[in-house]
């Protein structure tokens, strides 16, 4: 994907989407980091059905301490791997308490250190509580980045630092959000709706309907 074509397929996602934010429900930058960190291999809609009805009780790293680890594997025990979520959810509730004051620290050596917070977790706190310019690369995120030809790589990382980098800086913001959202519900993994696709003129990608690709195939059995 060429430069022009970057700046074209940006300028679209953001007239159809002007203020992106994540689909995960959180009323602080707490809630946040905790409805992240449980949301590795879940849905956004499965994480929100429990936390709806945890952070009203406990919205705080002490009223998760509090609740003990049952109670709060009460509550999340409809999410994949509760177990290991709860108990690491547990213990950055304890080094918020006795390291930082209660607080979620703003940077990414800090937040990398919670037990269950990962690069990916880190970014997505930065930009979405902290306004920062990062890239949260997700499966949505590296299929896109692969098949669109925005910023192909081999692992996330890569996947991360050429969308940085390719990426014009007045998108970087809210880039990570539109990304996510159009691999979620367009750029899809198995049938990707490339007719229904604001920005299918700008990837790489092809062929980009099911007839076409029948058509392509039925000339290479003749060929």
């Amino acid at each position: 994907m060429k430069p022009a074509q970057i700046e074209s397929f940006f300028a679209t996602l953001q007239a159809a989407n002007p203020m992106p934010v994540t689909e995960l429900e959180y009323t602080s930058v707490f809630e946040l980091l905790a409805a992240v960190l449980l949301s590795a291999q879940a849905t956004d809609v499965g994480v929100n059905k429990a936390t709806r009805k945890l952070f009203p009780v406990a919205g705080t790293p002490q009223k998760i301490l509090d609740l003990g680890l049952e109670g709060l594997e009460s509550y999340i025990k409809t999410i994949g791997l509760y177990h290991s979520k709860a108990k690491h959810l547990m213990e950055t509730c304890r080094i918020l308490v006795e390291q930082h004051g209660g607080q979620v620290p703003r940077t990414r050596e800090a937040l990398e250190a919670l037990p269950g917070v990962g690069r990916k977790t880190a970014n997505v706190v930065l930009n979405s509580a902290f306004g920062e310019a990062t890239m949260a690369v997700d499966t949505h995120i590296f299929r896109l980045g692969n098949r669109t030809g925005l910023a192909p790589g081999k692992t996330p990382l890569e996947v991360e630092q050429k969308l940085l980098k390719r990426i014009p800086a007045k998108y970087l913001v809210d880039a990570h959000h539109w990304l996510i959202l159009h691999g979620r519900y367009v750029c899809q993994a198995r049938k990707p709706l490339c007719g229904q696709c604001a920005v299918a003129a700008f990837c790489d990608f092809k062929p980009k309907t099911p007839w076409i690709a029948g058509f392509m195939d039925t000339r290479s059995s003749r060929v």
